[in-house]
């Protein structure tokens, strides 16, 4: 048979109308001058999306160094890649 707890909870901690704030549940609303990225960020994220499709093309083209490489096209994917990435995180 279980052993009942000796110690009462307090009525006024639990239940279903108390208040989030008493419960500890609250978290505080963010000011809105957080939510806003660095300027340098979206520079770079335009920067990697061009560097990568410019990387693609001059490879299709035959302009860069050491012939058509696909190493050139997966450098040209991971900057595009790594752009998109970035472009989630903006605010």
């Amino acid at each position: 048979m279980a052993k009942t707890s000796s110690k009462r909870r307090n009525s006024k901690s639990m239940g279903r109308y108390v208040s989030a704030e008493n419960r500890g549940r609250y978290t505080a609303p963010r000011p809105a001058s957080d939510d806003h990225s660095p300027r340098w960020y979206g520079l770079m994220l335009i920067g990697l999306l061009v560097l990568g499709v410019l990387i693609i093309t001059l490879n299709y083209l035959s302009v860069l160094p050491g012939s058509v490489s696909s190493w050139y096209l997966i450098a040209g994917l991971v900057s595009m890649f790594s752009a998109f990435y970035l472009a989630t995180r903006y605010r």
